[in-house]
């Protein structure tokens, strides 16, 4: 493999900079066009969920106390009631409440569920390019997987805690985080079409190769003096 001499790999790079910024414009116009006019901006809403225990009630000055094997009970059902969040018969009692112009399955992919690691918190979040239809379809998801769980397990133990609140702005697009990633994407883009170049190119650039290549001795070098 022939030695790479950097400063006259430098020195390239620098004659052929107008393509770096060239690759790096037409980039980075591509992209905003892109964020501006094709890409779908999606809303998020997220409501929250607490799983308490069935007998947890409040009467005036009289209460009952939460035991140990209430809060052991109910971090055992968080990844199961995460489960049941997403369920087809929760998800098309949803589409059927709401008048959706969708199927259960493609509304799951629009679904996410999560919960807080050591704490009997559900969060429930949904997605969508109208921001008030995803408002709408979270708060509808915990209404009706609250009611299904008194119907499976015959136990009211899930509250709303945060209703889903309307998005006032999309959550998949940031313009400054976008841009930067356009620039550092044109000048990768750029620096690595004029290594390329630099790799192919033949010519002869300098004595030193023909001394290399030949083997003879440069006795004399005609000097580029440009025009006149």
């Amino acid at each position: 493999m022939d030695e790479i001499n950097l400063k006259e790999l430098l020195r390239y790079i620098l004659s052929k900079f107008y393509i770096v910024i060239l690759v790096l414009v037409a980039v980075v116009l591509g992209g905003e066009v892109y964020s501006t006019y094709i890409k779908t901006p999606l809303y998020k809403s997220t409501a929250k969920l607490v799983l308490t225990s069935s007998q947890s009630t409040q009467n005036g000055n009289n209460s009952v106390a939460v035991t140990n094997n209430d809060v052991t009970l109910s971090n055992n059902l968080v990844k199961t009631y995460s489960e049941i969040v997403k369920s087809r018969d929760v998800l098309a009692k949803v589409v059927s409440n709401l008048n959706l112009d969708t199927t259960p399955e493609a509304l799951s992919g629009k679904v996410g569920v999560s919960s807080v690691n050591n704490t009997q918190i559900i969060t429930l979040s949904v997605s969508d390019s109208d921001a008030e239809q995803a408002q709408k379809i979270a708060n509808e998801i915990a209404k009706v997987f609250k009611a299904e769980i008194v119907n499976l397990y015959k136990i009211d133990n899930v509250q709303i805690v945060d209703k889903a609140e309307k998005a006032g702005s999309p959550y998949n697009i940031n313009v400054l985080k976008q841009t930067l990633q356009f620039v550092a994407a044109g000048l990768a883009l750029g620096l690595s079409i004029v290594l390329i170049m630099f790799y192919l190119d033949n010519t002869i650039k300098n004595s030193k190769i023909v001394e290399d290549k030949v083997g003879l001795v440069v006795l004399g070098v005609v000097p580029n003096v440009g025009r006149k």
